[in-house]
């Protein structure tokens, strides 16, 4: 039994190593296909925030506060029904009124 739990532990070891060497060669080898370090390489995101006006670059797009905030208003005039959210709250107050209820009887 020890014999097995000390190969598990080495293979797993083994696996942990070879999964980070390649996520570093992986990376090693995105550098040199873009072949130079470019300072305005643009990033997938990117958000700048200047005062009260917030906007973000999404792989190129643009999207500014304004955007984002009509989007929640037409979300909230929308006013969907979600079923299985709505059950999902009422199933977890009361797993946790029970378990409150139980914790009290248990500790009286």
């Amino acid at each position: 039994m020890r014999m097995f739990m000390l190969k598990s532990l080495c293979i797993a070891a083994l696996m942990l190593i070879s999964v980070l060497t390649g996520m570093q060669l992986a990376n090693n080898g995105i550098h040199k296909m873009k072949g130079y370090d470019d300072a305005s390489f643009q990033n997938a995101i990117s958000i700048e925030e200047s005062g009260n006006n917030i906007s973000a670059s999404i792989l190129g797009n643009d999207i500014s506060s304004h955007d984002i905030a009509a989007k929640k208003k037409r979300l909230e005039e929308n006013s969907a029904f979600n079923f299985f959210s709505s059950m999902g709250k009422k199933l977890s107050d009361g797993i946790t009124g029970a378990s409150e209820k139980l914790i009290q009887l248990i500790t009286d």
